[in-house]
């Protein structure tokens, strides 16, 4: 099975009924969760000026979606419904990959933002195995959540990591696996940002 295109928003309903502010809701979900942290793409920026073009990034550091489906593996295991997971793709960053039905169907809409729904298994995604999702350099959906809604992973156009809200237990686990950089986050505070 693939991830699959929906023009039935209503699993979305949740995120586009939210009263969590705007900016926190594209950044970090919905309000309401234990705990909340933040997968850093690339390091903080280390002064107030500093471009993103300037980040002192390894050269073994991976990409952002490898990253992504490794932080996902880890959240699959705090759901009960792993194999029914929706994915909100934004709709400028997934260009021609999407079909024109896609591209025109019934759109996620939030403030400032709109979305094409696919749903699917959470494994598919993790192992890219189709679509605009396949390859270490396909599209990050903007935001993945399973049916149980237990946690809530965003990555945002906008920003240089991903923010994730779930139990204390799931973000302790993020926070002490090896290999993801990840740190704790309070969604009402401005995180650092590139110039």
């Amino acid at each position: 099975m693939v991830l699959t295109y929906t023009a039935d928003t209503a699993a979305a309903a949740w995120l586009a009924t939210s009263r969590t502010p705007a900016e926190q809701l594209i950044t970090f979900g919905p309000s309401g969760y234990e705990a909340y942290a933040r997968l850093r793409y690339i390091p903080d920026p280390t002064s107030p000026d500093q471009r993103e073009t300037d980040a002192d990034v390894p050269a073994d550091r991976e990409l952002s979606t490898p990253q992504a489906r490794r932080a996902l593996h880890v959240l699959a295991e705090f759901t009960t419904t792993p194999d029914q997971c929706f994915f909100c793709v934004w709709e400028g960053a997934a260009g021609s990959a999407l079909s024109a039905t896609e591209r025109h169907g019934p759109m996620v809409t939030v403030p400032h933002r709109r979305y094409v729904l696919f749903t699917g298994r959470l494994a598919d995604y993790i192992e890219g195995r189709d679509g605009p999702f396949d390859g270490d350099s396909a599209v990050v959906p903007a935001f993945v959540w399973p049916a149980d809604r237990r946690w809530c992973f965003t990555s945002d156009v906008d920003t240089h990591w991903a923010g994730i809200g779930a139990d204390r237990s799931a973000v302790d686990t993020l926070l002490s696996t090896f290999g993801l950089d990840v740190v704790q986050a309070m969604p009402s505070e401005r995180p650092p940002a590139y110039r």
